[in-house]
């Protein structure tokens, strides 16, 4: 706009804008963000502090029993001690405990310290800097006295410090330390040396430890930690398609007849017996005729051909209703309750989308793309098309489409589902998401949501950090020893606060080159890392059988169930040992906290390409039993060949005092597996054969 009256000197005009469309019916987008106010740095500045996502925009992950690091950088001017305190906030405004901080890198000022929230809700944490006066007399006293130099000086500042120390609220037995301390410091008949010992004995470092007498305290901003339930970090998965457990070909007709939710339930206990807590369903909803797929992912259907159901929705209905041929709600609610009853949450699969039958495509057109054609788009992952099915378009009427979500999403939590494993969620707005996510989260704060993105890593973190619970993750790709051991690295250190890693071996859509190749030891090697590596691990029914035929050219099964019911034979498993070795696996977790835990992990150094060595160790303190645990795993990757080697094993970061490279024996090894104990130093030898022993799983105490 210009004016007419205005007397200033013209000034060059601005470069025209781009032009900017909104989609009609689109909310509108949010203004241009503005630079923080100004804040003045602390008096002890406290800077560069962790976990914080997007300068505090959205929470860190956080479980309930789980601690988490805390770091910052903190540093003052001169030659003064400073030292840090982390302090956990809980939901309503309270601060619930506090650590000091230790100095992890001497010389950069980098400090930690380990929080531990101990339920869900939104909490926060705060470091806070201080000047330590009792650590500066300690450092200039002891340096002083030794040199002869303000010798009385030095203790009687040491002898007032202290007074004002024991003059504050304390336990009576800690005043008590410190005024024994005073004492001691005053006494000018003993030597120098004993007044100065009196002053900075062990016992008067613990008090002050406990109690720090904190000078110019400067606390940073509080940050923002998203806690959930312990589901969110641990679980172990078993995925089903329901159609296919209990389907069989008619005797008469020789036409398969469909599993159903009953028959599902019924083969619940089979999964239990292997230690599974969480039963996974593929969509159950009505299948379309329209474009259905046939077996193999051809493009056309035989009579009998159940199609995709991931080509959701027909006249029966859509992502509220059930498949006829699986029952009715009653059913669902019988499969929910004895899930229950065999210690399962049970997930459902969220994929948003639709086959051209669905009646959203009739009753809202708008929510589709519609090309110049007329035609309706149909979803395409190049070279991967899916014309039975039709991606939904988020732009048109974004309100109507998120309510729809939402009340379905009550449908199924209202029959029992506490976790929804959502398909495709980069393929959809990260604000729809982040809306869903946070209304669940206040109407519903036990439902999970499991990511299933297979996509770019900016995305990936994007999703973990605006909402969703935990993810699918590159895992079924790394096979390599170095980038096995960089990636659970990345997963436990990097993007922690961000995302919750579920590792998978293989999917209904993914069978990776390692998997088709390395028969049934590679299936018991990845499962060993699976279970191990991540707190949160996942397995495809079928995976006992070791079910690893490749449809040619593809990543995936031949015959797979996304397109035809699949009978199964389960006595066949025993003979294959996978599914004895999964129990085992289930059981080691259950039984040790450090595996259920992300960000302990620590890898050790061997002198084989395919042995893979590494621990997780939960201090007393981090541990909900409140006592130590420490395992090792050591992993040969290579399913074809037997291979040995020598371990060198890192005692420090296995709590193990000692000489770190001790030949001699300082720890006893329990193989959780074969229940061997080996007494081991730091350098010990390993071999492992992959068709009869592919890992250890040792649980570890020192002598």
């Amino acid at each position: 706009m210009t004016s007419s009256t205005s007397s200033a000197t013209p000034s060059t005009p601005a470069a025209p804008r781009p032009a900017e469309t909104t989609a009609v019916g689109a909310t509108p987008a949010p203004a241009a963000p503005r630079p923080a106010p100004f804040a003045p740095v602390g008096r002890i500045p406290v800077v560069e502090v962790s976990p914080v996502l997007e300068d505090g925009r959205w929470p860190a992950k956080g479980t309930e029993g789980e601690a988490f690091p805390v770091r910052a950088t903190v540093f003052r001017e001169g030659h003064d001690a400073v030292a840090a305190t982390a302090v956990l906030v809980t939901p309503d405004g309270r601060d619930h405990s506090w650590a000091h901080m230790v100095d992890i890198a001497p010389g950069l000022d980098r400090y930690e310290a380990w929080l531990t929230p101990d339920r869900p809700g939104t909490w926060g944490f705060r470091v806070e800097g201080w000047s330590d006066p009792y650590g500066t007399w300690r450092h200039d006293a002891t340096i002083k006295v030794d040199a002869g130099v303000d010798v009385e000086l030095m203790l009687t500042e040491g002898a007032l410090l202290l007074e004002r120390a024991a003059a504050r609220e304390l336990p009576a037995a800690a005043a008590r330390v410190l005024r024994d301390a005073v004492a001691g410091l005053r006494d000018a008949g003993r030597p120098a040396p004993a007044r100065l010992a009196a002053g900075t004995a062990a016992e008067v470092r613990a008090v002050l430890a406990e109690h720090p007498l904190r000078d110019m305290v400067s606390p940073s901003a509080t940050y923002p930690v998203q806690v959930d339930r312990e589901r969110a970090l641990v679980g172990s998965w078993y995925e089903i398609f329901p159609r296919s457990v209990g389907a069989h070909r008619d005797a008469a007709t020789g036409e398969w007849v469909s599993g159903t939710l009953r028959t599902a339930a019924d083969g619940l206990g089979r999964i239990a017996e292997m230690g599974f807590d969480v039963v996974y369903l593929t969509p159950i909803h009505p299948i379309g005729m329209t474009n259905r797929k046939g077996r193999n992912n051809t493009l056309e259907a035989r009579p009998g051909d159940p199609g995709s159901p991931y080509g959701i929705g027909a006249p029966e209905g859509g992502h509220d209703a059930i498949h006829p041929d699986l029952g009715t709600f009653a059913d669902f609610d019988h499969f929910v309750a004895r899930a229950r009853q065999h210690g399962m949450e049970v997930a459902l699969d969220l994929a948003l989308q639709a086959s051209p039958d669905h009646p959203w495509v009739t009753e809202h057109p708008e929510w589709f793309t519609t090309r110049a054609d007329g035609s309706i788009a149909y979803a395409e992952n190049p070279p991967k098309k899916y014309q039975d099915i039709y991606p939904l378009n988020f732009d048109n009427d974004p309100e109507g489409i998120y309510a729809a979500v939402r009340d379905v999403l009550e449908v199924w939590v209202a029959h029992g589902v506490t976790i929804f494993r959502v398909d495709n969620p980069h393929t959809k707005p990260l604000a729809f998401w982040q809306r869903l996510l946070a209304e669940f989260r206040q109407t519903h704060p036990d439902v999970l949501f499991l990511a299933e993105a297979f996509t770019r890593p900016a995305m990936m973190r994007t999703l973990g950090a605006i909402g969703f619970h935990q993810s699918y993750t590159y895992f079924a790709w790394r096979t390599g020893k170095q980038e096995i051991g960089e990636y659970l690295m990345e997963l436990a250190y990097e993007t922690d606060a961000r995302l919750r890693p579920a590792f998978w071996p293989t999917t209904h859509d993914i069978l990776t080159p390692y998997m088709q190749q390395g028969g049934a030891a590679a299936f018991a090697i990845r499962a060993v890392l699976a279970a191990t590596g991540s707190p949160t691990w996942g397995i495809y029914s079928g995976y006992e059988l070791v079910e690893n035929v490749a449809r040619p050219g593809a990543e995936e099964q031949i015959d797979n169930e996304k397109y035809e019911y699949k009978e199964r034979d389960w006595s066949r498993a025993s003979s294959l040992g996978v599914a004895d070795l999964l129990g085992k696996l289930n059981a080691v977790r259950r039984a040790h906290p450090a595996l259920q835990r992300l960000r302990n992990v620590h890898i050790h150094p061997t002198d084989d390409d395919q042995i893979l060595c590494f621990s997780k160790r939960l201090t007393a303190e981090q541990s909900p039993t409140g006592q130590e645990d420490t395992v090792i795993v050591v992993l040969n990757l290579d399913p074809y060949t037997t291979r040995q080697t020598l371990l060198h094993l890192d005692l420090g970061a296995l709590g193990i005092a000692g000489d770190a490279h001790a030949p001699w024996p300082v720890m006893a090894a329990s193989d959780e597996l074969g229940g061997e104990t080996y007494l081991w130093g730091s350098d010990p030898f390993v071999r492992l054969a992959p068709h009869s022993r592919c890992a250890h799983i040792l649980s570890v105490r020192p002598l």
